[in-house]
C-alpha cells in the first residue's frame, strides 16, 4: 500500500512540474523587458546605453514603428526600423571604445532633437536624434549620421 502512494505521489509531483513548465512556454525567459521612457531625457540615455553599450533591453520599445535612419558617407544609405532593431540586437554586450557626449539643440513639450557624438581613436561619428512624444512615452523617430 505504501508503494502504491509513494508511486501516486512521484506521479503526480511529475505531472505538476510538467505543467508547470508547459505553462511558462519555450520564451518565458526571453520575455521583453520594460524600459521606463517617460521622458525624453531617459529615452535619450536609454537610446545613448542601446547604441553604445550594448543594451539590448527594451531596442523594440525604444523606437517609433516609422523610425528612419540615414548615414551621410560617400554613398547615402537609409536604414528601416527593423534593420536598426536587428542590428542593435546583434551587438548585445558590445561596448564601443569612444568618448560620449550629448547636447539638446531643441526641446519642447512632445519633440526633441539631440546631438550624441561619439569620440573614435581616428574619427568622429555625429548623430542627430529626433525623439517624438508618443502618448506616454517617448521614441527615436529619426536619427542621422554624419563621419568626419
Amino acid at each position: 500500500m505504501k508503494t502504491l502512494v509513494k508511486t501516486f505521489a512521484a506521479a503526480a509531483l511529475i505531472a505538476v512540474s510538467t505543467f508547470a513548465m508547459a505553462a511558462e512556454g519555450p520564451g518565458a525567459k526571453a520575455t521583453k523587458a520594460n524600459v521606463n521612457l517617460s521622458s525624453a531625457d531617459l529615452a535619450l540615455d536609454h537610446y545613448v546605453a542601446v547604441t553604445t553599450e550594448g543594451e539590448s533591453a527594451g531596442v523594440e520599445q525604444l523606437f517609433a514603428e516609422d523610425f528612419n535612419q540615414k548615414i551621410q558617407a560617400s554613398n547615402t544609405q537609409s536604414n528601416s526600423r527593423s534593420a536598426v532593431v536587428k542590428l542593435l540586437k546583434k551587438q548585445k554586450g558590445e561596448k564601443l571604445n569612444c568618448a560620449v557626449s550629448t547636447d539638446i539643440i531643441e526641446e519642447s513639450a512632445d519633440y526633441m532633437v539631440a546631438k550624441v557624438t561619439l569620440k573614435f581613436e581616428n574619427f568622429t561619428k555625429t548623430d542627430l536624434v529626433t525623439l517624438e512624444r508618443l502618448g506616454n512615452d517617448w521614441k527615436v523617430s529619426k536619427s542621422i549620421n554624419s563621419y568626419k
